[in-house]
């Protein structure tokens, strides 16, 4: 192989700066990626504290939890029982306590480097870990072939087997879940690299991430001797820290080369195009880092840091080798990168080679930059951040950060007090928070305020006692408005459905009427649309809680373990999953028309006329996509109600033409069969 002339880079820093404020934009600033890290950091913390013992753990893993947000990325999920841990050796057991704890053996002595057996110590009361055991030599082992089989479709329905994941297509985007076990110790096997770690990471990330472990994915070595048995050592929570710990220029050539990749790489032969994934980028640049091939990661410098990692992934190519960044003697490469595959490989990436950096050419998403720059050379880069992305950008990118429901269930009202535990706990030293975390707490105590509203209400009507049931409606109604205070806009829709519930309506249309107004505003923020201007004319420089109360709304999420309104029942129990999410202008038509129906029936039509031209015709303004099947539903309900059954069939006919997004499917068959008589068609 040959080497590259110093000759190639002469210049090459404008190029890079330009590249760089490229990657900025579409992989996201320093500030932004930032952002997204520590709202899914502090999303996790709270998980954690408020599952309980024989709960499930739920722990974002890859270029999500990195901080990417590229299009057509799939997004990783791990999960382990909280009760479950993995042990290294059995001198280790004196720290658990067995009574509440099922305690597993690794027990690597028969296995490839990084694969492990995983021996039963203790029992277990999960009925998927009980039925994947078997015998062998007088112990129990867990089968990670059946556990995986087991366990392929509890959290995504309908997933199929890929890898030691469960993998399902939702939206249009592609969700993996690996059901894992977690172990407490850093293993024997891994030790080398914290002898590595002499320049990266620091070594107060390097003693994080040997802290907290590592985990066990259900897959075995293709070539070892019990593949249907074994374990893969997983190093995803130590990844995502290490990739925390890189510097920006750093993160962008690893952006760079997910994109080179995906863009090039992968479109050169089909024969070819499967043979590397990303996992093989990230290992790349760990190593190029760790062993400090480049002295100085900085803008003027990324393409040379993107040299210097593709030199290294074709000198691993070349030799079949792609050494495991943790457990280097774990060949990546052995089972896929052989024989005239390799060879292929080898070929077709020295050809990219040979070409220099005018191979980054064919990448779709910087080749325009890049020609850009070499017809004007003199132009000037800005790399500064704060001219890059603006405020009301960054505001915006949070909120749909925010815009995900948590999947921390309040049961009752004991779980409710060790939610407002949890916080208080976090909040006692806030320092050590950032400002979005704080407004992430702040609206995560408000959907739990919101929810255990209802929960309360539920526990006390119907019980005979009016004083309890009165009691119980003014603690309900001062959570609710409580949560409004420090929410979004759309949080006010829950005190409208908390009095259309207990048939206060003209107060409904009290809280309709005000919420409307706020949602009239010219600077509301939904979703990504935002008039900006007028947004940072009345909000610039205002704190983040302000900016949020005063602009922003999201869809209405309707948990399914609670009754909120009577009409959607049927649905929130077809839902597959935890939620139904309701677009905010559909739900305020609906409630418009639940209200007014009791009241004046011409404006409850006026309400369902707003609706139908709302449903019919909006372009993804106000109804997304993934939401019209539960507006199509809604729709059909409102017709159905009023009794124009023909109007009311073909809306829900349209619900079932959606993407099923909320999973209602069961739902609007049934309401379909009841206004019809026969069982419904798709």
């Amino acid at each position: 192989m040959g080497s590259v002339s110093s000759a190639m880079f002469e210049g090459l820093e404008h190029m890079s700066e330009s590249v760089f404020m490229v990657l900025s934009k579409k992989v996201g600033t320093s500030r932004l990626v930032a952002l997204r890290r520590e709202t899914k950091d502090i999303r996790e913390m709270v998980n954690r504290r408020m599952t309980p013992n024989d709960g499930t753990i739920q722990m974002l893993s890859g270029s999500g939890r990195e901080g990417f947000r590229l299009k057509g990325s799939d997004t990783d999920y791990m999960h382990w029982p909280n009760n479950h841990r993995v042990i290294m050796d059995t001198s280790q057991s004196k720290y658990y306590n067995t009574a509440n704890t099922t305690l597993i053996l690794s027990d690597s002595s028969k296995s490839p480097p990084g694969f492990t057996l995983l021996q039963l110590l203790t029992p277990t009361i999960y009925r998927e870990v009980g039925s994947a055991c078997h015998r062998m030599n007088d112990s129990v082992y867990i089968s990670s072939s059946i556990y995986r089989q087991l366990t392929c479709s509890i959290f995504l329905p309908n997933s199929t087997e890929h890898g030691p994941c469960g993998t399902a297509v939702k939206g249009g985007l592609e969700y993996d879940s690996a059901c894992c076990f977690v172990c407490d110790f850093w293993p024997p096997s891994a030790s080398s690299w914290i002898d590595r770690c002499h320049l990266w990471p620091d070594p107060e990330v390097v003693d994080d991430i040997v802290r907290n472990g590592c985990h066990f994915v259900a897959i075995g070595h293709p070539l070892g001797p019990h593949e249907n048995e074994e374990w893969r050592w997983s190093f995803s929570q130590a990844e995502y820290k290490c990739v925390y710990a890189m510097n920006h220029c750093q993160f962008l050539t690893y952006g760079l080369l997910k994109l080179f990749l995906k863009e090039v790489i992968n479109q050169q032969s089909e024969e070819t195009n499967e043979l590397l994934c990303s996992y093989h980028m990230k290992t790349t640049i760990f190593w190029a880092i760790q062993q400090n091939t480049l002295p100085y990661w900085c803008p003027q410098n990324l393409l040379v840091g993107f040299w210097v990692c593709f030199k290294l992934l074709l000198q691993w190519v070349y030799k079949g080798v792609c050494p495991n960044f943790f457990v280097p003697q774990n060949n990546l490469f052995l089972t896929k990168v052989h024989g005239s595959a390799q060879n292929r490989l080898f070929l077709q990436l020295h050809e990219l080679y040979k070409k220099g950096l005018a191979c980054l050419l064919k990448s779709s998403s910087i080749r325009f930059y890049i020609i850009d720059i070499l017809y004007n050379p003199r132009d000037f880069i800005c790399t500064d951040e704060s001219l890059i992305m603006s405020e009301v950008d960054y505001d915006r990118e949070f909120f749909l950060e925010i815009n995900v429901f948590d999947n921390i269930i309040i049961r009752d009202l004991h779980s409710f007090v060790k939610c407002l535990c949890t916080v208080e706990q976090l909040l006692v030293d806030s320092t050590q928070l950032t400002e979005y975390q704080l407004f992430y707490l702040q609206t995560f105590t408000a959907t739990n305020l919101q929810f255990t509203a209802f929960i309360l209400h539920n526990m006390y009507t119907n019980t005979g006692v009016n004083k309890q049931m009165y009691i119980a409606d003014k603690m309900s109604c001062h959570m609710l408005k409580l949560a409004a205070k420090f929410g979004c806009i759309s949080d006010l829709f829950y005190i409208a459905m908390y009095y259309y519930k207990t048939l206060r309506y003209r107060e409904a249309l009290y809280v309709i009427e005000m919420t409307k107004v706020k949602l009239a505003q010219p600077y509301l923020m939904y979703r990504r649309r935002v008039d900006r201007e007028r947004y940072t004319e009345a909000l610039g420089g205002q704190s983040l809680s302000k900016k949020i109360r005063e602009a922003g709304t999201l869809d209405i999420i309707l948990k399914n373990r609670v009754c909120y309104i009577s009409e959607l029942i049927l649905e929130q129990q077809s839902a597959c999953s935890y939620v139904i999410l309701i677009p905010v202008f559909v739900m305020l038509r609906f409630l418009e028309f639940l209200c007014y129906r009791q009241i004046d029936t011409t404006l409850s039509q006026a309400a369902l006329d707003e609706l139908q031209v709302l449903v019919h015709h909006d372009q993804g303004r106000y109804v997304d996509v993934h939401h019209r099947d539960i507006s199509w539903e809604i729709l059909g309900i409102c017709h159905q109600i009023t009794g124009n059954l023909q109007a009311a069939l073909y809306s829900y006919q349209q619900s079932l033409k959606q993407y099923p997004w909320n999973n209602i499917q069961a739902a609007t068959h049934s309401r379909i069969q009841d206004i019809t008589g026969t069982a419904p068609h798709d």
